[in-house]
């Protein structure tokens, strides 16, 4: 109930800064469906739309990043008006910018400096705004409280300790807590961008780097990888499940939420849902940040992050970016961090003592955001989607037992250099 009274003050206060449109329009905008993405998105949408008197239509591309970023590669490539308003990943601003409007011409600049200025920095391109940060993440640890307490076990520290840790319950809770499906660990295992994320987490926590240094060096074949990429394959049928193989963030979230698994790593957005009223993990999970790297590791946690861009095949494209202007406001922001724990990006809403009452982790969630690791994209450009791809295929080979991991990323470092003469990075 009080969330519910809650959304709608927001909405108002953050509604009386839009101006009734003159004549309405149709616009269309590209939302996410992971977690509460969706819903969240219908309510604001309309929310603007009824006070504005424009319409919008929401899409809903792939939850794999990479087809979402095809899809829309294809789209945009293609000078495709259809859609006004495209969420895209953090990675992705050099990637369209020429495809994209400048937020700079619609937006007051007071508004864009109230975002983390790291964020607004990467979504600058030629001194262009082409993405409004909309929400951010960074790889975090759920964890079962509730298992570890009874086992009279500590939060893991770093990797082994997690594995060990993992099995333990595992094998006692299957044996005599009458738990046969539980296992240990799960985590986004799936040949995507989301191995990605992970497996750079876990070589940055051995500090193996990621991938290319800031001088642009391939380091992709390093001891430290190495170490760590074969630990991770040691998981599979072990404390992970073979089907890991497959999992995305829902997957993963799922999968922990049915309490089917001790320890998970995923993005903020699953902590408002497994703590949600039907939950069977409800109170029952704890999270922090990702273990280290062994004794002189450190705890790593990949950038991620969505914004909203407005493309510039739109009809409308002052009337879009006023759309992107309220979406990504402090209101609407606040609102999506109380419903939904989606990380917000402007620095202030850290310090509002109501959404640290709604949501206490997020006290836990910023020192990880302020020290992530974040992807090499800006460094190789245009080669990033061909980088990754090579990364994500070379690792889950890896983890799928058909390859070892000194030779795999032996083969991924020649795959990079060739990648970076045809680039030029």
């Amino acid at each position: 109930m009080m969330h519910s009274i809650l959304r709608s003050v927001i909405f108002l206060g953050a509604l009386m800064a839009v101006p009734l449109a003159a004549s309405a329009v149709d616009l269309t905008i590209s939302c996410g469906a992971v977690g509460q993405e969706r819903e969240l998105c219908e309510q604001a949408t309309s929310a603007w739309a009824k006070q504005t008197g424009h319409r919008v239509t929401i899409t809903t591309p792939s939850n794999r990043t990479n087809e979402r970023y095809f899809q829309y590669l294809v789209d945009l490539g293609a000078g495709d008006s259809r859609i006004d308003v495209y969420q895209i990943d953090i990675i992705w601003p050099g990637l369209l910018a020429k495809h994209l409007v400048d937020l700079k011409e619609y937006i007051p600049p007071e508004e864009i400096q109230r975002h983390f200025p790291a964020i607004v920095t990467n979504n600058m391109v030629d001194g262009r705004l082409v993405g409004m940060p909309w929400f951010t993440d960074a790889g975090v640890l759920y964890y079962r409280k509730d298992l570890l307490e009874k086992y009279g076990l500590p939060v893991p520290q770093d990797w082994s300790e997690l594995a060990d840790t993992a099995l333990y319950i595992q094998l006692q809770e299957r044996q005599t807590g009458g738990q046969p499906e539980l296992w240990g660990y799960v985590f986004q295992g799936a040949a995507y961008e989301g191995l990605s994320c992970n497996a750079l987490e876990w070589i940055a926590s051995y500090g193996g780097g990621s991938l290319v240094g800031t001088d642009g060096t391939i380091k992709a074949d390093n001891p430290q990888a190495i170490m760590a990429v074969a630990r991770a394959a040691s998981w599979i049928g072990t404390v992970a499940p073979p089907r890991v193989l497959s999992f995305n963030e829902e997957d993963a979230r799922q999968s922990f939420q049915l309490g089917n698994a001790v320890f998970m790593r995923n993005w903020p957005y699953a902590w408002a849902l497994l703590n949600g009223k039907d939950s069977p993990v409800a109170g029952k999970v704890g999270v922090g940040p990702l273990p280290k790297g062994g004794l002189k590791g450190s705890p790593a946690s990949v950038l991620g992050g969505w914004q909203l861009a407005v493309s510039k095949y739109s009809k409308n494209p002052a009337i879009a970016a006023e759309l992107v202007r309220y979406l990504t406001g402090e209101a609407v922001q606040k609102q999506r961090a109380i419903t939904g724990s989606y990380a917000p990006t402007i620095v202030r809403l850290y310090d509002d003592p109501e959404l640290a009452a709604a949501q206490p982790f997020l006290a836990v969630l910023r020192p990880i955001l302020e020290n992530a690791v974040a992807r090499p994209s800006a460094r190789v450009g245009d080669s990033y989607m061909a980088m990754t791809t090579y990364f994500w295929e070379t690792v889950h080979a890896v983890l799928q037992g058909r390859g070892a991991a000194a030779t795999s990323l032996s083969g991924l470092q020649d795959q990079l250099r060739l990648l970076k003469t045809r680039g030029g990075w």
